[in-house]
């Protein structure tokens, strides 16, 4: 029988960074769906990734970097569009930083490796 779990301690920093990240950003686009905003119900299929991330799937690791990327994406039209502020830069910056996560040589090389 495979346990399954929501983080995995013996991966590397970079991967447990994101997994940690991508479930942060989750519970904060759940508070903010609640408001009424659509676009964080990307960061709920990268937590589903970074779930897939805990338990070693490739799958995970690849959901986890789409949503990722596309969250950065339209953060970046966010920011460029609507809001020139503080809030708007840290917004973009922690989106950027999660997909740096992801896409670190250490995270790839042992997903390469690892992941089924």
């Amino acid at each position: 029988m495979q346990t399954r779990r929501f983080f995995d301690p013996a991966q590397p920093q970079t991967l447990q960074g994101a997994v940690l990240f991508c479930y942060l950003n989750a519970a904060f686009s759940l508070f903010y769906l609640a408001l009424g905003a659509a676009l964080p119900l990307i960061l709920i299929v990268a937590a589903v990734g970074a779930y897939g991330i805990a338990n070693d799937r490739k799958w995970g690791y690849r959901l986890a970097v789409v949503a990722a990327s596309i969250y950065v994406v339209g953060q970046a039209i966010a920011f460029v569009t609507f809001e020139h502020n503080l809030n708007g830069i840290l917004v973009l910056a922690f989106a950027i930083l999660l997909i740096v996560l992801l896409l670190h040589p250490q995270s790839r090389h042992y997903q390469r490796i690892w992941f089924k």
